[in-house]
């Protein structure tokens, strides 16, 4: 019987045991790193798309609800012109003086609008391609009369105090009429209207229709209310942080010297467009405000804004979220 060296044997092992431990090759390690880097781009674009996805919809609801604020702001004022709150905006006397002077004075025009090539006094400073709009109206909130000593030009009023100041322009209408005056005197609760200040006013008659001239004095019932004048122009201007906002001009009265000054508040941000159409009583479209042929008939406003989202990366090709929007308005005083 041959026996085995005990050498052979243990080469034998030392053999086995070199082959049962041999590592990956060279090859074997270079395709397990290029599977890795493939699982790990798979895993960075995933991530990378849906961090852009993310990014995109933030901004397009950031744009949305600001469009909505935007619309409920405007909107406010567009279904307030001309509107007294005494269901009578036929019969309106207006005893300021040279009232038509002033856009917002100017009662025979509580809604009026300019195309991007129009001049519009209030905005002097618009954004160009882009359209404004002036409105007229009161405030929501009023007092009410409880007594009209005429010809003392004096109304005494039901509430114990109120916000109204000396130079406030204000509507006052019972069911016959209105009449848009200006205050000359607030004291407690007695409001006196005398012929003075700026602009003033050219008569203490506050009948119907205004006659300058007229010694008459008509009486206001108890009851009749008084609310602020409102003036508010809409339109989109630089904001002076590399972008464009939606301002509201509005006219503030200076109680001393009785002068007006326009004050102009940043509403929105990163409005780049605004254009409207408006609808006259009887026809059957809309039409731009240089086609308007009857302010006084214009019912409905269409109003589109244009907004870009805050993130300026956020859309595709890195830009900023872009979107339009429209709304149509009605002026509540000249629907049925």
């Amino acid at each position: 019987m041959t026996r085995r060296s005990p050498m052979r044997r243990c080469d034998t092992t030392l053999l086995t045991k070199r082959t049962q431990s041999r590592g990956f090759t060279l090859v074997e390690l270079m395709v397990a790193m290029l599977l890795g880097l493939v699982v790990m781009g798979g895993v960075v674009s995933v991530f990378i798309t849906n961090q852009q996805v993310y990014r995109s919809n933030r901004a397009l609801s950031d744009v949305q609800d600001s469009a909505r604020l935007a619309f409920e702001m405007i909107a406010r004022d567009i279904r307030i012109a001309g509107l007294t709150g005494c269901e009578n905006s036929g019969r309106i006397a207006n005893v300021l003086n040279n009232s038509a002077a002033n856009w917002y004075t100017n009662w025979n025009n509580p809604i009026i609008g300019y195309t991007a090539g129009q001049t519009d006094s209030a905005a002097p400073s618009r954004t160009a391609n882009t359209e404004s709009l002036m409105l007229l109206g009161v405030e929501g909130t009023a007092v009410t009369v409880k007594a009209n000593t005429e010809p003392s030009a004096v109304f005494t009023i039901n509430e114990s105090s109120t916000n109204l100041q000396k130079g406030d322009i204000v509507v006052v209408c019972d069911l016959d009429h209105a009449a848009i005056v200006q205050l000359s005197s607030v004291s407690g609760t007695t409001l006196t209207h005398a012929a003075t200040g700026t602009p003033g006013n050219c008569t203490l008659d506050l009948s119907f229709p205004t006659v300058c001239s007229s010694t008459s004095s008509y009486v206001f019932a108890p009851n009749a209310q008084i609310a602020r004048l409102t003036a508010a122009d809409w339109y989109v201007s630089s904001n002076g942080d590399n972008g464009t906002s939606l301002y509201r001009a509005s006219v503030t009265i200076n109680s001393t010297s009785g002068a007006a000054s326009i004050t102009r508040n940043e509403m929105v941000r990163d409005v780049t467009g605004l254009a409207m159409t408006y609808h006259q009583s009887g026809d059957a479209s809309f039409v731009t405000a240089d086609n308007v042929t009857a302010w006084p008939s214009v019912d409905a406003v269409r109003v589109t804004l244009t907004m870009i989202s805050v993130d300026r990366r956020a859309g595709t090709n890195n830009k900023p979220v872009s979107r339009t929007f429209t709304s149509t308005i009605t002026l509540r005083n000249r629907v049925a």
